[in-house]
């Protein structure tokens, strides 16, 4: 086996050294930012440049460099053989036939056994979505909407029906992020294009927000959850310490931005009530003027001239600005309860490199099932599911699940349920005990 490291500046594998044959010592040392090597079933590709056009961002594809990327790579493209047609200028060679298939000691027992899963999941139909289900969501959601105004349309504008109406937008809100949620997952219809097409006008036009800024924010969540320095979703900037690691690091290098062992009590006030009206505002306003995204800018203004049309006669611009940031205060508790319930409580650490099923059940819990739960969290009560099978239909979580539970039993690797009242006090607690552990490793260590 040679080592296949020298690149001609088209990116092809030097000839004259058992060019297109590689081991995976070989292919851990492109990491770097500037030279990007990835393996799909076997097959190594030279992502560098690419790096840079990836729908879903440069950083997603970048944190599988130097590393097998199979099973993301399956989890996260449901027409294989259209992304073929980018795959193939890439291709520089394949592994060794001695070189395993699996890379940092992963358990190929797991992997095969969840491979078969998937396969099976295929067959039984769970990829397939309904279209009746997605529809009467977006129904339920305009009408909420419609609701909302009528209701102080027709009987004005009295702190009793302002308080109704913006509970209505909240909850329309809300909805309409789990419905943005299954759009940009790629899984309602079987053509990428009219997901993304969706995609944009829900979180466009109905949310106000950056369909290509959530994707390269969420993208990356997935690929790497509960990952420090990877996931964003814990990257975050110093307010709070999580999980185990974390907590002990800041602690002995005196890292002290805030009060770590209060965050269980400040989180209470700059998490769920400033992360919507505030921090994802700015963030995506930022993102589409920096990246030149005039389409999710133009259905973002849409957003708000569609409040000012119905909004600014009944309330004039500071009263609809008002009740517009109300509902969004009101909407950012909902979804910062939900989408922290069933990852912060969980193992937050460094990179292990896990295999897919491991690093996911690690990161993620469940939430008991019930059609409020179902409702209330857009079926990501089922997060493990979800994660495990991104772009399958919310609608058939629960028809997989107790498969995942079985496989999980079979290799020991723990699933979490609890229920709603539980997930959301583990925040909490979770929280403390971080906190907790900052302190002692601030003051002693």
């Amino acid at each position: 086996m040679g080592s296949g490291g020298q690149q001609t500046e088209s990116g092809e594998p030097d000839s004259g050294r058992d060019a297109g044959v590689y081991g995976w010592e070989e292919v851990q040392k492109h990491c770097s930012r500037s030279d990007r090597w990835l393996v799909i079933n076997r097959k190594v590709y030279n992502v560098t440049q690419w790096c840079k056009r990836h729908p879903g961002g440069s950083l997603v594809i970048s944190h599988y460099a130097g590393e097998d990327a199979t099973e993301a790579f399956n989890a996260f493209h449901p027409d294989q053989r259209f992304v073929q047609k980018f795959l193939r200028p890439l291709l520089i060679g394949e592994l060794a036939a001695t070189e395993p298939s699996q890379d940092h000691n992963k358990n190929a027992a797991i992997i095969q056994d969840f491979d078969a899963l998937r396969v099976q999941a295929e067959k039984e139909g769970h990829f397939q979505a309904k279209p009746l289900f997605f529809c009467l969501h977006l129904g339920h959601i305009l009408l909420l909407e419609a609701l909302a105004w009528l209701i102080v349309w027709l009987w004005g504008t009295s702190w009793t029906l302002t308080l109704l109406c913006s509970m209505l937008l909240a909850t329309a809100q809300a909805q309409a992020g789990w419905l943005q949620h299954d759009f940009g997952h790629l899984s309602v219809f079987k053509k990428s294009r009219w997901n993304h097409m969706m995609h944009k006008f829900v979180f466009g036009h109905l949310k106000g927000a950056s369909a290509n800024w959530w994707n390269h924010l969420h993208f990356r969540h997935h690929a790497k959850p509960n990952i420090l320095s990877k996931d964003p979703d814990v990257n975050l900037s110093g307010i709070f310490v999580l999980g185990t690691t974390q907590p002990v690091e800041y602690g002995i290098k005196k890292i002290k931005f805030l009060p770590y062992n209060h965050q269980h009590q400040y989180f209470f006030l700059v998490g769920p009530p400033l992360l919507i009206p505030i921090v994802f505002n700015i963030q995506t306003l930022r993102s589409m003027i920096s990246r030149r995204d005039w389409v999710d800018l133009a259905l973002v203004v849409s957003y708000h001239l569609r409040n000012i049309f119905c909004y600014v006669p009944l309330y004039g611009l500071f009263g609809s600005l008002a009740l517009n940031l109300f509902a969004r205060f009101l909407e950012s508790h909902w979804f910062v309860w939900v989408s922290q319930m069933n990852h912060l409580p969980m193992q937050i650490d460094h990179e292990r490199h896990k295999d897919w099923l491991t690093m996911q059940l690690q990161a993620t819990c469940n939430v008991e099932q019930s059609s409020f739960n179902d409702w209330f969290s857009g079926h990501l009560n089922f997060q493990i599911e979800h994660h495990l099978f991104p772009t399958m239909p919310r609608h058939n979580y629960h028809l997989v699940a107790p498969q995942v539970r079985a496989l999980c039993d079979k290799h020991g690797i723990p699933y979490q349920m609890k229920t709603l009242w539980q997930a959301m006090t583990d925040v909490f607690r979770s929280l403390k005990t971080s906190g907790d552990l900052w302190l002692d490793a601030y003051l002693h260590k």
